[in-house]
């Protein structure tokens, strides 16, 4: 374990060793909890089938093997959902006579501070700078402590959680965790409606997806890491650890798709204390997972970063730019409420009166200038996008306001889309390169312009989109990837391409026709995902590389709605 953050995902590590350069065996080296069979020649690797529940095999050159389970404690208990800040292993001996280590090396206050470190009978206690955490343990403590390689003759268990003393015993106690985690992830991978191509993909970018929901608030996080960078020594290293108005729309949207709405209720509940506490109607781009607003950046000068490629941030500095996409995803993501009867809590008008305000700050700001959904730091623009997503806002609220018999409002918020509409196509329509321009002031490419087709501000055969498509294609596409944009920014030109942008090419080739093409790609795409299924921000359009915070949100999105789009029916398999 490299990474891991408590008592949250945006809290300090207590294992940050994969933004630390140091040598794996050096004697400092710390971040990390190791459990290492001696002269391990082979690893593999899987997931317990529809869980995030992690199997490592360790396989040394006798024949001799031991396996490791990998989870956190998630389901149900005494009528709740048992969800501790906890990780548990299980370690098992299952071929020969193995020798393994226990290497336990935890840092608090981002790698600056050592980690006072006491051992019981059956515990080691961690004092972290913003709580004390135990492992209970069946294994050998005095041979942990001095990091001693020992036979392995039985199943081991750890769990490490809050500084309290483990009410049961640990082995039947932990192994009916794992049995009950197991089941609970089954059970809701059982509840989708998945397509009938691609399941593995689809479940377990769901499943991941579901991972990046905070629980206890519904907030939803771009990515579980920071600093990252979206290619080597860019600089371009960001803090993701938060909930972007942004992000986890996209998120909720591909979920719906699929069926999962617990993940859309816990996000509205986020969602409607975030308007509540709007001033104004203001929304910024992002919070932290407790709905705070505040999330000022700075570097931990302790950690070297990823690969040594530092900076290391914490925080992020977007939360104060001007994002006006933020208002229609807010729109986009609450609509539902208002329409869908499966829903346990459904939208109300006290609900619709507080989005109209979002709706009136959508209206008076769709053609003014902002930072864009890449949040360029030092230039703003009227963006295209953005606009789009304002008049997204009104045109929603007047579904919203039809499906409460609302007359009066649905006319009112319906002629407004149509007026931001015309001004839109007006002011982004360059008839000399035949395409939509990413800004009101020139005519720039932009891959987010991808969108109007899913947004239904633009239909697949209307020919300024069939025009835009192609001048995005010339200008942003690098074999069979996309570029967010091309134009030098804050750091320079970009070098990677994005990975969701990629996916809305798919999505985009496959409505206008090209649905060979759309699913070549996607293959190709699937193709590129870690051994774990999974992907990350950027890819280098060159070598295949990944880059960039992992796993990313926004490239899972594209994984399901893909899926989701190019399927085949189960008509068609059964």
């Amino acid at each position: 374990m490299v990474w891991a953050c408590v008592p949250r995902v945006d809290g300090d590590p207590v294992f940050s060793a994969l933004l630390d350069d140091e040598a794996w065996e050096a004697p400092d080296a710390r971040g990390f909890w190791a459990i290492e069979l001696e002269n391990c020649a082979k690893i593999e690797q899987h997931y317990v089938r529809n869980t995030p529940v992690l199997v490592t095999r360790q396989t040394d050159a006798q024949g001799n093997a031991v396996e490791f389970y990998d989870f956190c404690p998630r389901h149900k208990h005494q009528g709740r959902m048992y969800r501790p800040v906890a990780f548990a292993r299980v370690v098992r001996p299952v071929a020969g006579s193995p020798r393994i280590r226990v290497r336990l090396r935890p840092t608090t206050s981002w790698h600056s501070e050592k980690v006072p470190i006491s051992y019981g009978s059956n515990h080691i206690r961690l004092v972290l700078s913003y709580m004390a955490m135990r492992v209970s343990t069946n294994a050998p403590i005095g041979l942990i402590s001095q990091e001693s390689w020992f036979r392995l003759e039985h199943d081991m268990h750890f769990f490490m959680g809050p500084d309290e003393s483990f009410s049961d015993a640990l082995r039947p106690a932990v192994e009916r965790m794992l049995d009950d985690t197991i089941h609970e992830w089954q059970v809701w991978v059982r509840g989708l409606a998945i397509p009938a191509e691609w399941q593995e993909a689809v479940i377990r970018s769901a499943i991941t997806l579901k991972l990046c929901q905070h629980e206890e608030t519904g907030a939803i996080v771009a990515a579980l890491t920071t600093s990252i960078p979206e290619h080597a020594d860019s600089g371009r290293n960001w803090d993701y650890r938060y909930c972007w108005i942004r992000d986890a729309y996209y998120t909720v949207e591909a979920l719906n798709r699929l069926g999962a709405l617990d993940v859309l209720e816990s996000y509205l509940v986020y969602l409607r204390n975030i308007v509540d506490g709007a001033r104004g109607g203001h929304i910024q781009p992002l919070y932290d997972v407790r709905g705070n607003a505040t999330l000022e950046e700075r570097e931990a000068a302790c950690l070297p970063g990823y690969r040594g490629m530092g900076p290391v941030r914490v925080g992020n500095a977007a939360y104060s730019q001007v994002q006006h996409d933020a208002y229609g995803q807010i729109v986009l993501s609450s609509v539902q409420g208002f329409i869908d009867q499966r829903l346990l809590r459904m939208a109300g008008l006290s609900d619709f009166e507080a989005l109209e305000v979002v709706g009136e700050r959508a209206w008076q700001v769709y053609d003014q200038p902002d930072a864009g959904l890449w949040e360029l730091r030092t230039r703003a623009h009227v963006h295209s996008y953005s606009a789009v997503m304002c008049w997204a806002a009104c045109d929603r609220l007047s579904h919203a306001a039809a499906a409460m018999g609302l007359a009066e409002r649905e006319t009112y918020w319906h002629e407004r889309a149509e007026l931001m509409k015309a001004r839109i196509l007006q002011s982004a329509w360059r008839s000399g390169s035949d395409a939509i321009s990413a800004t009101f002031e020139d005519d720039a490419r932009d891959a987010s312009l991808l969108q109007l087709l899913d947004l239904r501000f633009l239909t697949a055969d209307n020919p300024m989109f069939v025009g835009t498509l192609k001048a995005l294609e010339k200008d942003l596409r690098r074999g069979n990837n996309m570029l967010r944009y091309s134009t030098p920014d804050d750091f320079g030109e970009p070098v990677t391409a994005f990975n969701v942008c990629t996916f809305w090419l798919i999505e985009a080739l496959h409505r206008t026709g090209r649905t060979e093409e759309a699913r070549s790609l996607f293959e190709e795409m699937l193709s590129r995902r870690t051994a774990a299924g999974l992907l990350s921000e950027d890819i280098d359009p060159v070598s295949g590389e990944l880059w960039g915070n992992y796993p990313q949100t926004y490239s899972l999105v594209g994984i399901i709605n893909c899926a989701v789009l190019l399927s085949k029916p189960w008509s068609v398999m059964r």
